[in-house]
This record gives C-alpha cells, sequence and structure tokens, in this order.
C-alpha cells in the first residue's frame, strides 16, 4: 500500500491522535514542559531541586545553569508530543549525535566523534548490554557531552545517556495510550499511579508495542513491565524501590550495501538477509533500590543497589558488497549473557558562611559483571562443486539465499569484571559571580578474561580521572563557563568480552575534553546554551612496521554547538540545537592512517522541535532533522549523503480526560541513510509515515 493511500484511510477514521495528555493549565491550555520541571534553570539551590539529587551532571542539588558541562535532554512531554517510544528514535532530534544501525539489535551511538554500545545510564546507574532500550517508563532522556569519567567512570569519552526513570508519586492517576501507523506498526501503554497512604505509593508502567516498516520481512514486538514503589519512611528519609522487565524480537535488518562510494540504490526495501534465520531475542531484567536521607544542617545522603540480568541472542545473513550484479553475503549467530551488580552511595554536605557556599561531595562505587559470549559462523553452499562463490548470489528485489549450515563454535568468552570507585568533587560559589567546580575520581579496574582456547587474559588499571570547571555569572540569568575533563577506556573495549595477552599489557585509552559555554535564561521557562569544545583522544593501538602493537593513535575532534528549549510563548514550546563537528585521525592507529576523518561524523547538525497551541483545543507540531554527509567508516570509501527530514504533527484536545494526536515522519518522503554499521551495512530510512492514536486520563 503507498503511503499517501494509507494515510488517506487513516484520515478517513479520524483526524487526529496523540501520543500524549498533559495536565490543563488554568487557562485550558496543555501544559506542556520540554523543560525538565525538576531541573532549576536559574536563582539559588532549593530543597526541592534537591529532593531528586539534583543535576545527572554533579550528583548534587545544583541548577542546570550552574553546570560547566553541555547537556541536551527530551522530556516526557516532548517524547509524547514526538510519539516517540524508542531511544534510538529519540535521540535522532539531539544535534552532536548521529546512530550507528547498531547491526540490526542494539543501541550504538556516537557523541562528539566517539563511538559507543555501553555508555548508556539509567538514573545514573550503569546499563551497558547491548539490546534496545524502550522509554515507556522513562521520564525524560539526557545527553551529557565530553569526558564524564568523575561522575560515571571509565568510558563516556565522547558524553553518556542517562535516562530518569519514572517513580511512584503520592498520587493517584491512571493513563493509557494506543497508536498505530501506516505500515501496521501499534503501541498500547499504561501507566497507573495509586497512593496506598500518606507514606507509600506504587505506580506500573507497561507496554505492548509491534514493529513493522517498509522494509520486506520486517516484524517484531516488544513488551515491558515496570512496577515502582516510594515509601516514606520518616519525614527525611525516603525508599524508592523498582523493576523492569523488557522482552524484545524482531527481526535483525542490516541495511543494504554500497556500491562504488555510496549506499546501493534502488533497492531499500529489499531485505538482504534470511527472514527465518534473521532474529534477534532480549529479556533484560533490572531491578533498583534507593534510599535517600536528609540529616538537616546541610548533609544528605543517598544509597542505590541495582541488579542487571541481560539475556540476548541474535543470528544474522548479511551482505558484505556488490558488484551491481551480484552480492556477497556473510553470517552467522552470536549470544550474549550478561549479569551485573552495582552498589553506589554519595554524601553531600552544603554550608555556607560569609560571601562562600561551599557543596562537597564523596561517593563510592562498587561493582561486578559477568559476561558470557559466543559465536558460530555460517557457510554457503550454492550446489555447484566446480564454482568457488557458494556466497554470491544474484541482485534481485528478493534475495536468493544459498543453502547454509552452521560452523562450529568459533568464539566462547568468558568474562569477569570488578571495580571499586572513590570520588569527591567541591563546588565553591565565591559571592555571587564566581563557582569553582573541581573534582578527582580513582577507579580500579579489574578484569579476567578466557577465550574458547582456554587463553587467559587478565587486566588490573587504577586511574585518576580529574574535572575542573570555573563559572562566572554576571547577573542570575548567565552563567559562562571553562572546563576540563578527563575519561579513560581499557583497551579491551566498551563491552569487555575479551582482553588477549597482547592488550593486557597496554595502558587504556585516554579521552580529554576542553569546553568553553555559556548558557543564559532569558526568560523564566527558556534555557540558551552554546559551547565551543575540543576532544583529544590518545594511546590508541597502532601496529608498526615490525609488528609491534604501540599506543601512538590519535584523534581529536572540535566543534560548536547552539540550543534553546523551553517555552518562548504562551502558544509555541520548542527545542532548537545546531552542532558543528570536526574531526580527524592526527596520527595513524587501528582505525586508520592520520588525516582520516572520523566515521559517522557530520560536519552540520540541526535538530528543531516545535509544537504551537492555536487554541486551548488545537495545536500543531513541526520538526526538522538535517545531517550534512558522513563517511560511513574510517575507510572514508563511502559516503552517506547528506539529508533534511520534517516531521509534522497535530493535536486536538477533546477534554481534559482525552485528547487525539496525528504524527508524520518524513512528510515530503524524502530517500536517506542515517545510519550505517561499515561501508556494506547502511540503513535506509523509512518512508512518508503517519501514526495516529488517543490518550486518555483518569
Amino acid at each position: 500500500m503507498k503511503p499517501f493511500t494509507s494515510v488517506a484511510i487513516l484520515l478517513a477514521g479520524t483526524a487526529f491522535a496523540t501520543p500524549a495528555l498533559a495536565d490543563t493549565a488554568a487557562d485550558g491550555q496543555p501544559d506542556r514542559d520540554y523543560l525538565p520541571s525538576d531541573i532549576v534553570v536559574k536563582g539559588e539551590r532549593t530543597d526541592e531541586y534537591g529532593t531528586d539529587d539534583g543535576s545527572t551532571a554533579t550528583k548534587t542539588p545544583t541548577p542546570l545553569i550552574d553546570v560547566p558541562q553541555a547537556v541536551s535532554f527530551i522530556t516526557e512531554d516532548q517524547l509524547e508530543d514526538q510519539a516517540v517510544h524508542q531511544l534510538n528514535d529519540a535521540l535522532r532530534y539531539v544535534p552532536g549525535i548521529s546512530m550507528e544501525s547498531g547491526e540490526g539489535h542494539r543501541d550504538e551511538v556516537f557523541i562528539r566523534g566517539q563511538e559507543s554500545t555501553a555508555d548508556f545510564y539509567i538514573d545514573g546507574l550503569r546499563d551497558d548490554a547491548q539490546y534496545y532500550r524502550s522509554l515507556y517508563n522513562i521520564e525524560r532522556v539526557e545527553v551529557l557531552k565530553g569526558a564524564n569519567a568523575l561522575i560515571f567512570g571509565r568510558g563516556a569519552g565522547g558524553g553518556a545517556i542517562n535516562r530518569v526513570a519514572k517513580r511512584a508519586e503520592f498520587r493517584s492517576a491512571i493513563s493509557g495510550e494506543a497508536s498505530v501507523d501506516s505500515f501496521g506498526a501499534f503501541a498500547l501503554l499504561a501507566d497507573v499511579n495509586q497512593s496506598v497512604s500518606d507514606s507509600l505509593a506504587l505506580r506500573l508502567n507497561a507496554t505492548y508495542e509491534e514493529f513493522d516498516n517498509d522494509r520486506d520481512f520486517y516484524e517484531g514486538r516488544f513488551i515491558g513491565v515496570s512496577p515502582t514503589l516510594t515509601a516514606a519512611l520518616g519525614p527525611d528519609t525516603t525508599l524508592t524501590a523498582s523493576y523492569t522487565y523488557d522482552n524484545d524480537e524482531r527481526v535483525t535488518d542490516r541495511g543494504v550495501p554500497s556500491l562504488s562510494t555510496g549506499p546501493l540504490t534502488g533497492y531499500d526495501s529489499t531485505f538482504f538477509g534470511d527472514p527465518d534465520l534473521n532474529r534477534f531475542e532480549s529479556e533484560v531484567n533490572i531491578a533498583r533500590l534507593r534510599l535517600e536521607h536528609d540529616f538537616n544542617g546541610g548533609w544528605s545522603t543517598n544509597a542505590s543497589v541495582q541488579f542487571a540480568d541481560y539475556d540476548k541472542i541474535y543470528a544474522n545473513i548479511l551482505p558484505t558488497g556488490t558488484d551491481g550484479a551480484t552480492v556477497s553475503l556473510s553470517g552467522y549467530e552470536d549470544a550474549q549473557q550478561r549479569r551485573n551488580w552495582i552498589g553506589q552511595a554519595n554524601a553531600i554536605w552544603e554550608v555556607e558562611g560569609g560571601n562562600l557556599e561551599s557543596t562537597l561531595l564523596f561517593g563510592i562505587e562498587a561493582s561486578s559483571q559477568d559476561s558470557l559470549n559466543t559465536r558460530r559462523t555460517i557457510s554457503f553452499d550454492d550446489g555447484d562443486p566446480l564454482t568457488d562463490n557458494d556466497n554470491r548470489t544474484p541482485l534481485a528485489e528478493t534475495i536468493f539465499i544459498p543453502a547454509y549450515s552452521f560452523n562450529t563454535v568459533s568464539r566462547a568468552n568468558d568474562s569477569q569484571l570488578s571495580t571499586l570507585s572513590v570520588y569527591i568533587q567541591e563546588q565553591l560559589q565565591i559571592g555571587d559571580y564566581i563557582e569553582l567546580v573541581g573534582g578527582l575520581r580513582w577507579d580500579r579496574f579489574d578484569l579476567e578474561t578466557i577465550d574458547i582456547d582456554d587463553v587467559e587474559g587478565n587486566r588490573v588499571d587504577e586511574e585518576f580521572s580529574p574535572r575542573a570547571g570555573i563559572i562566572v555569572k554576571p547577573t542570575p540569568d548567565l552563567s559562562i563557563y571553562a572546563s576540563y575533563a578527563e575519561s579513560f577506556l581499557p583497551q579491551a573495549g566498551d563491552q569487555f568480552f575479551l582482553v588477549s595477552p597482547t592488550n593486557a599489557q597496554l595502558e587504556p585509552e585516554k579521552f580529554t575534553n576542553y569546553e568553553i559555554g555559556l548558557k543564559f535564561a532569558p526568560l523564566d521557562n527558556v534555557l540558551v546554551s552554546a559551547a565551543i569544545f575540543r576532544l583529544e583522544r590518545s594511546n590508541s593501538r597502532f601496529t608498526n612496521e615490525f609488528g609491534i602493537t604501540e599506543l601512538t593513535g590519535e584523534s581529536r575532534t572540535e566543534g560548536f554547538e547552539i540550543g534553546a528549549v523551553g517555552e518562548v510563548t504562551d502558544f509555541w514550546k520548542a527545542n532548537l540545537g545546531y552542532t558543528y563537528l570536526d574531526g580527524e585521525l592526527t596520527s595513524s592507529s587501528s582505525f586508520g592512517p592520520a588525516g582520516r576523518r572520523l566515521q559517522q561524523l557530520p560536519r552540520h547538525s540541526v535538530s528543531a522541535w516545535n509544537r504551537f497551541d492555536f487554541t486551548d483545543n488545537i495545536g500543531v507540531g513541526l520538526g526538522v532533522i538535517h545531517q550534512s554527509q558522513q563517511f560511513a567508516s574510517f575507510s572514508n570509501e563511502v559516503v552517506l549523503p547528506s539529508y533534511w527530514r520534517v516531521d509534522a504533527a497535530a493535536y486536538y484536545t477533546v477534554s481534559e480526560k482525552l485528547s487525539m494526536q496525528l504524527n508524520i515522519e518524513n512528510l515530503f518522503d524524502e530517500t536517506y541513510y542515517p545510519s550505517a554499521h561499515g561501508d556494506n551495512n547502511i540503513q535506509p530510512a523509512d518512508p512518508f509515515s503517519a501514526r495516529i492514536g488517543v490518550r486518555f486520563e483518569l
């Protein structure tokens, strides 16, 4: 069915739809917050801000305007206005982030040119397994840019992505949501919050979602259930507990190969795999417990424990290249199991005297991680004993897959990781105009691995990660800052499945971020921010002409970003951003020779989302995404062309209890390729699509 025909049928049934019905303001207009309601933008620190442990960027009750770091965020209201349910879709509206295709089975991002499958967090605790993350139980998404080791530990060289989870609140509310798009994909969500007593509240978020798009054979479904509990154990003590169960099954789609210097065109719907084999299944269980206590007198503490169990398997046949007449194929099956225990405790001491105000943070974190990763590859047989092209097949709208069989297990890695971290941070406000931020984190990183041949690799790293910043505030509404931060990443890579005996002798990679920026609140509900930065990566591996591995590889990313978010007028809410990025390998490394541009690093990226409420009942949304051309890999041989995408929405508030919404993605039906995994797994974008839905509140 053609997309415009599908939309016409949908519009015949209803004119508008929703993911969200917000609270209604006194004037009857929907109250949509694009600035997080529990983040103080300007002014002095407040007790109300501190009850949520302040900003993720500092782990202290700090106004966002006093954070010496670029931070982007997407609130629940914006996610609902955009009808976004998956993290990878939400991040497309964050400038400075480019999406890796994740091989069709995981979230994977580039932040300031640094690729990661592991720099994901939930409520500040590491959530580093490889899987797709849903947003049905999430209040907002935060992207903290630049090296973040002081707060998050190893990794996070380009930045970190934190999801703030919904928690049980002391009120009673029931809401539900249903939506369907023009490909037949649909989502059902429920949110039930109940105040059991003055000291106990329960909440349940749940979702069922089915996937579909224009790609042949693509399908899938997601089930998520997340109960939470909040208990007031006393006037100054709060206990929160949560459990999340996510079950995801979908087709593993590796996209299209490249031809010459660009994506293969004319085959955007063709599936280069076997629909019976290309499958991804994951089961995720995450349980968290957090205790907060305010001692009064400026002292407060919090302690968290998280247990996470990840079980995942995926298999795929994928394209490895084409000559325009045939396509070459490869394939494998991969299984991953991971179990994480994380414990974290923070003590915060706030004191003031004379012209000085001090906020001292002291924290400790310990974790244990057990991982198992196995793989077996595929061999093809085209039935012709006279040819050795068993893995090649004619290029066609429907790809014929030659007969294949699985080989014996080629990889079986077992790893045990334990970490211990201690950190301290001081935020010293001197008078009304100057604030100094400084801190140091010590990490002990102990990794033991064994491979299929019983070869052991062991590595212990003890690293210090500093952070320093100065903030000048000419007025309470304006802050100008300069900051310096470092982070590190052990040579085992960000998943730590294996460290070879050779790599076990090597020091970690290092990330250093220099940044100058400002934050300005021209209106109570608007924040404007800008930053200029340089991010240097060093200690990358390079094999010299004698076959000896050296840590001489280096790269550099320089750039500028500017953004504005909030309620510009009574009828206009917006989240706007632009980022310029220039990055290259400054010396030869395992990534490639010096001078090559970093992979999937668009020089220009733009994102703009706007909501306009014309009356108490009717509003529209308009969004724009742009990324300039980028290289699919470090080879710099295949280019993903630049693109513009326009999205639109229409909102109709029937009553305080019911609203409807229509969302259109890729309004002008542009053909573009937003992500890749190397030169021959390039993901075509979805064409024009429309989603309608309805939401109610009781």
